[in-house]
């Protein structure tokens, strides 16, 4: 078996994790947003250096079997309001009012389209239809749109549709019309509610562009490094697939369902009942649950908590992280939602970046180190974390730094400790599970906030969604409307979608024969839907005529996953520590015991006040805490 490459490329660090048998190799690199291709590929020569000893990317790439590619890009584009202007059509009794039945779909319609809008009737004469269509295309993009989406509503909404897709492109061929992208709903899903089919194919048109010219340019260079298979980007259902048979859509919270897959893995493997993951990245923190050992999910999802039609893990990404600015709103600290990311980055990286974070914070708390931080390799500067937080935060409050830093560090616990208390329900049997670069940071005390008393860092925490997509295998779902209830419709309806689902696996490099599949029946009025599992290739009784039924078909090809290993509560002896750390506790500062997770062995024990840290993360444990190391060298933290 070869070697597997996962990545998750977030707003600040692209995170690679190649797992080479029982071997597991990790590094991160800074995230290049003005070109998504360098970070990847500087983070695949960085940690092939880490494997062989020198840079070697083709021997890397020539003994991997899969790349597996998630990203927060579309994720952090939408929670900044940062991509194109959408142009929207609408008609067939559609209208722009039933987009924005609440005060989200409201603000969202405002951010993404504003005043370009257009409405069609697409039940015109063919000549009247074409002036017009060729009219609001026009008025869109003089506008200032640069992606249309057109959405007709009804029964007869994909006949529509197509009718004016011929128009267009017999007006503007596609050498033409390419410099306007225009995306039609009923191409994207299929979906009877035509607010929820809309707002699903405006998500995708936003999120495009941040995805395309990137996986294909990345693609492309693989390639002409002769890797063995396609690249492979990792779903929003937990499943991957080649970029060519990818949506953008199905890349939003991408990297936060790594890390929902992890957490899986993680509860599954420990026996978690409960498990509340907190994966804390540069620009957001991603919240998740898995109870009793399913990751929470919805059969149509929510974006931005808007519904939309393809399955979608309940996955909150909030606007707060260790790159998010910090800023004052009158004499009230205020807490992202916008984030310097890793280019410019927060003030202390010295690459320009004017902005005070929480990360300029916890390096004026002497909880990071110069000298240890980021493995070593990324150089920061005190001086310049204490310039911005007094600039920023300091001298406007009439405060010291080091008292700001303290607020702003409180201001940043409450707002990661509500997100998880308005995210679900915390009982005696919630853990929280804490990842991400910055999720070990101050998690104690947001456990202590959020009224939990337990706690596990994985050992790969700072890569740790980039080894949940490890989990993953290679699938789709296909669909197909049921054009009357009876078996031998159904029996059409199968055949169709099994020679789609023979041509879709083909394209993967594997044969239907060796996939696993599953039949299921989906039945709608378009606000309501129930599935069910067609078992024995009939339909069940009961159907009825005024309800709408599509036949789905899942096809998933099993590759190799990671092995989870590990206990607690065995033999346990004394945690090593090799030095001290003077750092700022409760505002004062003190000298606590410095532990470095490479130097601990199974079993390894310490109370807090303590520093706990490696290369790519740093964990204040709190008095009243204790860790305890297992062999896998994941950490679990008990309050006392």
């Amino acid at each position: 078996m070869g070697k597997l490459i996962n990545i998750d490329n977030g707003g600040t660090l692209t995170d690679i994790c190649v797992i080479d048998g029982e071997n597991v190799y990790r590094t991160k690199t800074v995230t290049t947003p003005y070109d998504l291709s360098r970070c990847f590929f500087d983070g695949l020569k960085k940690v092939s250096k880490t494997i062989y000893g020198d840079e070697d990317l083709m021997s890397l790439l020539r003994s991997t079997d899969h790349i597996r590619y998630s990203t927060t890009q579309g994720t952090n584009a939408l929670v900044e309001r940062k991509g194109p202007r959408l142009g929207l059509i609408v008609g067939g009794g559609l209208s722009f009012e039933a987009l924005q039945n609440s005060s989200n779909e409201k603000e969202l319609f405002a951010a993404l389209i504003g005043e370009r809008v257009q409405s069609l009737d697409p039940a015109l004469d063919e000549s009247v239809l074409e002036t017009a269509a060729m009219r609001a295309v026009n008025m869109l993009a003089s506008a200032g749109a640069n992606r249309v989406v057109i959405a007709f509503g009804g029964a007869e909404r994909s006949a529509a549709e197509q009718r004016v897709k011929r128009i267009l492109l017999r007006k503007f061929p596609p050498h033409l019309l390419g410099a306007l992208p225009i995306l039609f709903s009923h191409e994207l899903v299929e979906d009877e509610n035509d607010t929820r089919r809309t707002w699903t194919a405006l998500f995708n048109a936003f999120l495009h562009p941040a995805m395309e010219r990137f996986l294909y340019n990345a693609e492309h260079k693989l390639r002409e490094n002769k890797t063995r298979n396609p690249l492979l980007i990792f779903r929003n259902d937990g499943l991957s697939a080649r970029v060519a048979k990818t949506s953008a859509g199905k890349t939003y919270s991408s990297g936060p369902r790594g890390g929902a897959e992890g957490a899986k893995a993680l509860a599954q493997h420990y026996g978690f009942k409960r498990l509340l993951s907190m994966d804390v990245g540069g620009t957001t923190t991603d919240i998740g649950l898995v109870e009793d050992g399913v990751v929470r999910a919805h059969a149509r999802g929510k974006i931005e908590n808007i519904d939309v039609s393809f399955p979608l893990c309940d996955v909150v990404s909030v606007g707060v992280g260790g790159s998010s600015v910090i800023k004052l709103d009158g004499k009230a600290i205020k807490v992202g939602p916008e984030s310097v990311g890793g280019a410019p980055g927060p003030a202390c990286f010295g690459l320009g970046g004017k902005e005070a974070t929480i990360t300029d914070a916890f390096l004026l708390q002497g909880l990071l180190d110069p000298a240890s931080y980021f493995g070593g390799e990324l150089k920061i500067d005190i001086d310049r974390a204490r310039a911005a937080i007094g600039e920023q935060i300091a001298k406007p409050l009439g405060i010291s730094e080091d008292v700001a830093a303290v607020a702003m560090e409180d201001a940043w616990i409450a707002k990661v400790a509500d997100s998880l208390k308005k995210f679900c329900t915390i009982d005696r049997d919630t853990t929280l599970a804490a990842f991400g670069g910055a999720g070990p940071f101050v998690v104690c005390k947001v456990a202590d906030a959020a009224g939990i008393s337990q706690v596990i860092i994985p050992g790969l925490a700072a890569v740790f969604s980039a080894f949940g997509i490890g989990f993953s295998d290679i699938g789709h779902q296909y669909d197909e409307p049921l054009q009357a209830l009876n078996d031998e419709a159904l029996k059409a309806a199968q055949k169709t979608l099994l020679l789609r689902a023979e041509r879709g696996m083909f394209a993967e490099g594997f044969a239907l024969a060796d996939c696993a599949t599953e039949k299921s029946l989906s039945i709608s009025d378009g606000d309501q839907e129930s599935r069910v599992v067609l078992a024995n290739g009939k339909l069940p009784g009961g159907l009825s005529s005024q309800y709408r039924h599509t036949v789905s078909l899942n096809v998933v090809k099993a590759i190799a996953h990671p092995q989870m290993v590990g206990k607690f509560g065995g033999k346990i002896q004394a945690a090593v520590s090799k030095g001290t750390r003077n750092i700022a506790v409760d505002g004062k500062r003190v000298e606590v015991p410095l532990y470095r997770a490479e130097e601990q062995q199974a079993g390894a024990t310490a109370a807090g006040p303590a520093v706990l840290e490696e290369a790519f993360f740093t964990c204040r444990i709190e008095a009243g805490w204790r860790f305890e190391f297992n062999v896998a060298g994941d950490i679990l933290l008990t309050r006392s």
